[in-house]
């Protein structure tokens, strides 16, 4: 398999020429202008479209590129990969969207931004925060990994924005900045001048010629506030800045056209792009392709998720749980909806995890196979701890599936849970067994009736895991033990399909008659009603308005009908056109409507941010109950569909709430709303398909969100918390609480999935429309392993438990690094005989080794040739590894990409055709080799620099900083 070292100088310099770059336009709604969002989304198609074509050449496959320009659809489709779109985008916004949080977070802090010559102290936040990339990463952390790539992005952009590195005429990226291991060269002592005044509008010279030409690094200082700064230095420059209006006077800047330095603009932002690049060549190389496509949400389908019950009455579950694995693995692996990740937590009492992932299903195979029924201590089980752990290793918009035959024991962690299902927008499913009536007791208990009537959960012990599922948008469904299998293997095939959308989701408590209509636009297929109820009735109704007939499905558009527990079924024929389902109950029910379309939609809510900016940015906390509010909403999977409607509708009830849209582009949409309900709502969108033909003309399309969101009058936020838990020494995470409501004492709950030490107040006292402040303080055991990800799940509680709201963190535990350096290479043996013709091979013998003080290899792989290579480990050396090569005199060229236990990436490169065989830790720049050889990466990023000067890209007007 092919790695991803460092791109040579020669690819460097064309991306720099030859990509469009970008940067700040604060709100963050614009898409007429590039920003730092328009840097970062730049590199990471051209990146990923490097990582597929890779991946495509070592599995012997032809690479198709895209059209320029690139965007997430046309790169997720030439990776083979278009259903995984939706995650594509939202990986990509939401390293956005903490690119942009640096701004808001650490606005006036100088070390993030390189202003005020803070060149050591912004270096080490890029290497620090490539650690917690890397670290993270390899354990299959990729959410925290995506937050805190971002970050450093951010810094590493601005770089070239607020430093004087273009101004040096410098036309490829400063590569130490991502190197730990070496200091920032040439900055300018705090006592030599760097610039001479000039009147803003004409700064084009005002950097010293003696720091030009020695190249002395410097940049400018920034504050609102203070016009303080070390006589004879450089300011930031434009409004805002303070320090620009005393000697030397104006600034250097390079953030926008019109910037101090905006005549450098463009070469900045292409520098910034370029870095950008190097960087997240940086990250693949240490990661490896799959893991950095994962990273990316580049994924060939869902991820397949089990929470079980292991207690002793759970083995007929555990065995159907089998069945349903092995059908769903044989049935989808080689297919677009093959899982991209299985997860199983076990759980029981009192004990819960740990959490199992992989991404073979012969692995995941043999660990539900070694699943068995034992113990479980009293009759409640940790069923929450194990959702818990499910919700914080799954990847957003995933479904989970719980098994269980008990009521929850840590009911406590309730509003955890619900948190963590409305910060990740995951749909649970509860699989429940064991009701009263059901054919077996939970465990036996003796013969006294009461003390077996207590071995089943009776409805009021169930109405936990009914409120968890509707709140995300899943099913409780009761089954019989006999039932559960077929019950099962309906639903997780259903829900594993990598195209599922949601047409219609409503929720009632009360037995009222109610009608509702659903839209089927001519791409779904395939779709599906659920009704989950134990004493419901309905009639439905087919687009020509003939009513159906479930007990005769060859006359009418339902293709099969099931009843299986409190479920049911009903596949039907796609028929474009409006639908209703009239429905009569007695008792609570639930109705969901599914189908399979490449078109769906993100969402986001968005408020104004409490820092100097005041733009709007996406929120991860309860919208704000009765006041207007803002919903981003990105259509994915069409570049022709426009949407005219955005609503938020009540689950349990009628009330909507209509908005005003605004398009924005790029499939980006704003709605506006008067007033957020007060209730559970769902978002539901509607609109029009350009492409469509005139008869279908007037349907139109539709969607629902299947997670709910519920508004409040509280707020929880936690600001500039730092993200990296250092192992034995506590972390302090400020957090604080306000209210638009009503004061008085506000419970606090703080939890972390790994059951670390914490600290935190249990009350805050909060005035009417007042805020209180407070601290958590988390420490991870001494012996926690690097990279593990720990969920910190903040909930306050207004008095009565009448209103809550949450924050959700995400941290990384990082042990002190002090492997700077990559493995190196050592020739053994060339045996070349390769003549004009293929018909001779080549061998290839080489020595890795990490070094006395390194932490050791981790991975070898091919990043060029089409041989074959095995490793073995040195004789008496655990830190020495042995390289055997084997390749065709076709495919002359290797190049061994060596990766240590922290991720340092060297790379290694072999010729049979040199006279001369160099090694080097670093990218090799072949410069003897007569023959054109599309199979190195260098020469590939080449190809696609030519198709990019083909297609006549022109830069455009940038903004960043």
């Amino acid at each position: 398999m092919s790695g991803g070292a460092v791109m040579s100088g020669l690819v460097m310099l064309c991306l720099l020429l030859l990509q469009t770059g970008g940067a700040l336009g604060f709100k963050i709604w614009r898409t007429d202008i590039l920003s730092h969002e328009g840097i970062t989304e730049r590199a990471i198609l051209n990146i990923t479209v490097q990582v597929c074509q890779a991946v495509a050449r070592a599995a012997g496959k032809d690479f198709t590129f895209p059209s320029q320009p690139f965007t997430a659809r046309s790169v997720a489709t030439a990776c083979g990969a278009p259903q995984s779109l939706k995650g594509f985008r939202e990986a990509i916004s939401l390293i956005q969207t903490n690119n942009r949080r640096v701004d808001i977070n650490h606005f006036f802090q100088g070390r993030y931004h390189f202003d005020g010559e803070e060149f050591t102290a912004g270096k080490k936040i890029i290497t620090r925060g490539l650690e917690v990339v890397k670290a993270s990463n390899r354990r299959q952390n990729y959410e925290t990994a995506r937050e805190k790539l971002g970050q450093i992005l951010h810094t590493l952009q601005d770089f070239y924005s607020h430093s004087n590195w273009v101004e040096m005429e410098n036309n490829s990226p400063y590569s130490k900045l991502l190197d730990p291991g070496i200091d920032v060269e040439n900055v300018a002592a705090k006592s030599r001048a760097t610039c001479r005044s000039c009147d803003g509008s004409d700064c084009k010279n005002n950097i010293l010629e003696d720091i030009l030409k020695e190249k002395i690094l410097t940049s400018g200082y920034f504050s609102p506030f203070s016009p303080l700064k070390p006589d004879g230095k450089c300011s930031h420059g434009n409004s805002g800045d303070a320090t620009s209006l005393i000697a030397p006077t104006g600034g250097i800047n390079k953030d926008t056209p019109t910037s101090s330095h905006g005549h450098l603009h463009t070469q900045a932002a292409n520098l910034a792009i370029a870095a950008t690049s190097e960087l997240l060549q940086d990250i693949w190389g240490a990661a490896g392709d799959d893991r950095f496509l994962q990273m990316i949400g580049i994924t060939k389908g869902k991820a397949l998720c089990f929470a079980i019950d292991t207690t002793g009455s759970m083995m007929d579950d555990i065995n159907a749980v089998k069945n349903v694995s092995s059908f769903i693995i044989n049935s989808k692996v080689g297919t677009a909806d093959e899982p991209s990740i299985y997860i199983l937590v076990p759980f029981n009492d009192p004990d819960f995890g740990p959490v199992y992932k992989t991404t073979n299903p012969n692995d995941f195979k043999n660990l539900i196979n070694s699943l068995t029924a034992s113990g479980g201590g009293d009759y409640p089980e940790m069923s929450l701890s194990g959702l818990e752990l499910a919700l914080t290793n799954a990847p957003p918009n995933s479904e989970i599936f719980v098994f269980t035959d008990a009521p929850a024991k840590d009911i406590e962690l309730k509003g955890t849970v619900i948190a963590l299902i409305e910060q990740t927008k995951t749909v649970v499913n509860f699989m429940i067994t064991g009701f009263l009536g059901s054919s077996r007791r939970r465990r036996d208990v003796g013969n006294d009736p009461q003390q077996q009537q207590r071995g089943w959960m009776v409805r009021s012990e169930a109405q936990l895991y009914r409120d968890l599922a509707q709140a995300s948008g899943g099913q409780a469904i009761q089954v019989t033990k006999n039932e559960l299998l077929t019950a099962a293997i309906n639903i997780v095939t259903e829900s594993s399909t990598s195209s599922l959308v949601t047409l219609l989701l409503a929720s009632r408590s009360a037995g009222n008659a109610e009608s509702f209509t659903f839209s089927v636009d001519e791409s779904v297929k395939d779709p599906t009603i659920y009704i989950t109820g134990s004493s419901v009735s309905f009639t439905l109704i087919n687009p020509s308005g003939v009513p159906q007939n479930i007990s005769n499905t060859s006359e009418s558009s339902i293709i099969k009908y099931q009843s299986v527990g409190n479920l049911r079924t009903l596949w039907l024929q796609t028929q474009v056109g409006q639908w209703e389902i009239k429905i009569v109950s007695s008792q609570a029910y639930t109705l969901k409507v599914i189908g399979k379309s490449p078109i769906d939609f993100l969402y986001d809510f968005l408020d104004a941010t409490q820092g100097p900016l005041g733009e709007l940015d996406v929120i991860d906390y309860r919208p704000t109950s009765g006041a207007n509010g803002t919903l981003r909403v990105t259509v994915t999977g069409s570049d022709s569909l426009t949407l005219t409607e955005v609503h938020l509708v009540e689950t349990s009830g009628s009330g909507v709430v209509n908005s005003s849209v605004e398009a924005q582009g790029s499939g980006t949409f704003l709605a506006r709303f008067d007033k957020i309900p007060s209730v559970d709502f769902v978002v539901l969108v509607k609109g029009q398909n350009s492409n469509t033909n005139s008869k279908a003309s007037s349907v139109n399309f539709q969607r629902q969100s299947p997670t709910s969101i519920r508004a409040s009058a509280l707020t929880v936020t936690t600001a500039g918390a730092d993200s990296v838990l250092v192992p034995g020494t506590p972390l302090s995470v400020p957090f604080s609480v306000t209210t638009s409501g009503a004061g008085g004492n506000f419970s606090i709950q703080a939890n972390n999935d790994k059951g670390f030490n914490s600290t935190f107040p249990s009350s805050l006292i909060l005035e009417a429309g007042g805020s209180a402040n407070a601290t958590i303080d988390l420490t991870a055991p001494l012996n926690t392993v690097s990279g593990t990800d720990v969920t910190l799940t903040i909930v306050a509680r207004a008095p009565g438990a009448s209103d809550s709201n949450y924050a959700v963190l995400r941290l990384t535990v990082l042990g002190t690094v002090t492997d700077f350096s990559e493995p190196v290479c050592k020739l053994l043996s060339l045996k070349s005989s390769c003549s004009d013709n293929c018909n001779s091979t080549w061998e290839l013998s080489v020595q890795v080794t990490d070094g006395e003080n390194g932490t050791g290899v981790s991975r070898i792989s091919l990043a060029q040739g089409n041989g074959t290579l095995n490793t073995s480990i040195g004789t008496g050396s655990e830190n020495t590894t042995l390289v055997s090569y084997t390749a065709s005199c076709c495919s002359p060229d290797a190049e061994l990409l060596v990766v240590d236990q922290v991720g340092n990436v060297g790379s290694c490169f072999y010729s049979a055709r040199a006279t001369e065989v160099t090694t080097t830790s670093k990218p090799p720049t072949p410069t003897a080799a007569p023959l054109v050889s599309l199979s190195s990466r260098a020469d590939q990023s080449l190809l696609l620099c030519f198709i990019f000067t083909l297609t006549g890209i022109k830069l455009q007007s940038q903004v960043f900083g």
